[in-house]
C-alpha cells in the first residue's frame, strides 16, 4: 500500500509539474505571438527554476534581436530616424488615408545648406555629427502624429498628416528658426552654426498623389536654395492658363544636363558659350546682344560691379538649358503641344543643373533659373511674384524679350524697335518689372547697340575678371560702343 501511495504521489507531482511547465510554455508562446503582432517587444521575467530562467533569457534575447533587425530595416543607421523606405511606405498610407477621409496632408523636404562645405572644411566625421544632431533636434520638436526621416544624403523628409500647406509653413519656420539658434558640436569644444532650406507641398483628399507630393516638395526645396538658402518655400500652382507646369525636370534630361555640366566645368563660360553658338536656334549669338542690353540696364540702375558681372554672365548663358531640348521643338514653325511646352519649360532647371557642376559660375544660377518668371506670378519654374524674383532675372527677362520681339522666330515675324518698346510697356506690371521696363525704354529710346561681345567688354564701367578670356573670340565686325552713364547708386535687392 505504501508503495502504491508513493507512486500515486509522484505521479500527481509529475502531473502538476508538467501542467505548470505547460502553463509557462503557453505564456512564452503568447508573449511571442504578441511580439509578432505589435511594434513593441514583450519581455519575460527571468524567474522560476533554472530551466525556466534559461528559457526566459533565450526568449528575451531573441525578441531583442528581432527588434534590432527591424530597427535596422526601418531606420537610418547614422541618425536613428526613419529611413527612405519607411518614409515612402508611411507617405503611401497617409495619402490613402487623406483621400479616404478628405483630409489635408503636407510634405516638407529639409536640406542642410552648404553641407559639402562642412564636409570639406571639417571632415566627414564632423558632417556625420551635424546630421545626427540636426536629426535629433527635429525629431524631438515635431508632433507625435508626424513622421520624420532621412531621405538621402543631407536631405530629410517630414510628413505632416492633417496639416494644410499654410500651416506646414508655420511649423517649418519654427524648425528653421530653432536650427539657426542651436550650435552643432563637431569636435571637442568646437561648434558650427548650420541653416536649412525647406520646401513644402500639400493638398487635400483625392487631389493628393504620392509622386506629385514628393516631386513638388523637392522642387520647392530647390527653389528655397536657389533664392538664397535658409528659407522656407511653399510650392504654388501656376496661374490658370499658363502653359508650363512647375515640376522637377525629367530624369533623362537631368542626366543629360549633369553630364554636360561636368564636361564643361573645367573650361567654364568659354566652353559653355562655345557650345551655344552652333545651335540652330542660337544663330547670330543672341546672348551677346542680350548681355549688352542687360549690362546697360544694370549700369543705369547703379548696381554694384559684382552684381553687373553676375547679370552679364547669366545673360550670356541664360538659355544654356536649351542644348538639352530637341531642335525640332526649338525650331518648330507651328504651335507647340502641351508636351513640347513642358520640354521648353524645363530649360531653366536644366541650365541650373549644368551650372551646379561648374563651381565658378554658380552665382549666376538664380538669374538663369528665374528669368522666365513673370512679375504677376504666372511664370515658371516656381511662380515667383514681384520682388521675389531676383533682380538680375527681371533685367534679363526684359532684355531677352526685346531680342525675341525684334528678331524673326519660327512662329512670328520680327517687329520694329518702337513696336518692341510698346510691347514691353504693354506688359509692364504683368510679365515684366515696371521699373526695369521704364529704364530700358529710357536708355534705349532711339535704338540699341548692335550685336557683339565687344560692346559688352568695352563698357567702361564693366566689372573686371570673370570671362576676360572670351575677348579673344573673333568677330567679323568689331564695334566701338559708348555705354550709358552710370546712375547714382541706390539700394536695390540683389539678384542672387
Amino acid at each position: 500500500m505504501l508503495a502504491v501511495a508513493v507512486v500515486a504521489g509522484m505521479t500527481t507531482m509529475a502531473l502538476v509539474a508538467w501542467s505548470y511547465f505547460g502553463w509557462r510554455l503557453n505564456r512564452i508562446a503568447s508573449a511571442l505571438e504578441r511580439t509578432l503582432e505589435t511594434d513593441e517587444p514583450i519581455e519575460l521575467r527571468e524567474t522560476g527554476i533554472p530551466g525556466e530562467r534559461r528559457l526566459a533569457r533565450a526568449f528575451n534575447a531573441a525578441t531583442g534581436a528581432f527588434a534590432q533587425t527591424e530597427a535596422r530595416a526601418t531606420h537610418d543607421r547614422l541618425t536613428g530616424v526613419a529611413n527612405r523606405e519607411t518614409l515612402l511606405a508611411t507617405l503611401t498610407n497617409e495619402v490613402e488615408r487623406a483621400a479616404r477621409h478628405s483630409k489635408p496632408l503636407s510634405v516638407a523636404f529639409i536640406d542642410i545648406d552648404r553641407f559639402k562645405q562642412i564636409n570639406d572644411t571639417h571632415g566627414h566625421n564632423s558632417g556625420d555629427a551635424v546630421l545626427r544632431q540636426l536629426a535629433g533636434l527635429v525629431a524631438d520638436s515635431i508632433r507625435t502624429s508626424d513622421m520624420f526621416g532621412r531621405y538621402g544624403g543631407e536631405e530629410f523628409m517630414l510628413i505632416l498628416p492633417e496639416t494644410t500647406p499654410d500651416d506646414a509653413v508655420g511649423l517649418a519656420e519654427d524648425l528653421r528658426a530653432m536650427i539657426m539658434q542651436e550650435p552643432l558640436r563637431i569636435a571637442g569644444d568646437q561648434s558650427i552654426q548650420a541653416t536649412i532650406s525647406i520646401g513644402i507641398a500639400g493638398g487635400r483628399g483625392s487631389e493628393l498623389q504620392l509622386d506629385m507630393l514628393v516631386d513638388r516638395a523637392d522642387a520647392a526645396m530647390y527653389a528655397a536654395k536657389s533664392l538664397g538658402r535658409n528659407r522656407t518655400y511653399l510650392f504654388r500652382e501656376l496661374d490658370e492658363g499658363a502653359q508650363v507646369r512647375k515640376s522637377p525636370i525629367s530624369a533623362e534630361r537631368r542626366a543629360q544636363a549633369t553630364a554636360i555640366g561636368q564636361w564643361a566645368s573645367d573650361t567654364a563660360t568659354q566652353a559653355l558659350a562655345s557650345v551655344l553658338a552652333p545651335q540652330p536656334h542660337h544663330r547670330g549669338r543672341p546672348s551677346d546682344m542680350i548681355a549688352s542690353l542687360a549690362t546697360g540696364i544694370g549700369l543705369e540702375m547703379g548696381l554694384p560691379d559684382e552684381e553687373i558681372e553676375r547679370i552679364r554672365i547669366a545673360s550670356l548663358l541664360h538659355d544654356l538649358g536649351k542644348i538639352a531640348i530637341p531642335e525640332e521643338i526649338l525650331d518648330k514653325p507651328s504651335q507647340l503641344t502641351d508636351t513640347e511646352w513642358q520640354a521648353i519649360g524645363e530649360h531653366p532647371r536644366i541650365g541650373q543643373v549644368i551650372l551646379e557642376q561648374a563651381s565658378s559660375l554658380r552665382e549666376a544660377i538664380p538669374v538663369i533659373l528665374h528669368h522666365h518668371e513673370r512679375f504677376n506670378g504666372g511664370g515658371y519654374p516656381h511662380g515667383l511674384k514681384g520682388t521675389e524674383i531676383p533682380l538680375g532675372a527681371r533685367i534679363v527677362s526684359v532684355a531677352d524679350a526685346y531680342h525675341a520681339i525684334v528678331h524673326d522666330r519660327p512662329y512670328k515675324a520680327a517687329q520694329t524697335h518702337q513696336q518692341a518698346l510698346e510691347e514691353l510697356r504693354r506688359h509692364a506690371g504683368t510679365q515684366f518689372d515696371p521699373e526695369v521696363v521704364e529704364i530700358f525704354c529710357a536708355i534705349y529710346a532711339d535704338a540699341v547697340p548692335p550685336d557683339g561681345l565687344e560692346e559688352v567688354y568695352r563698357l567702361r564701367e564693366r566689372a573686371r575678371g570673370g570671362l576676360d578670356h572670351l575677348e579673344a573670340i573673333p568677330h567679323e565686325h568689331p564695334i566701338e560702343v559708348t555705354p550709358p552713364q552710370r546712375r547714382k547708386a541706390r539700394t536695390r535687392e540683389a539678384s542672387g
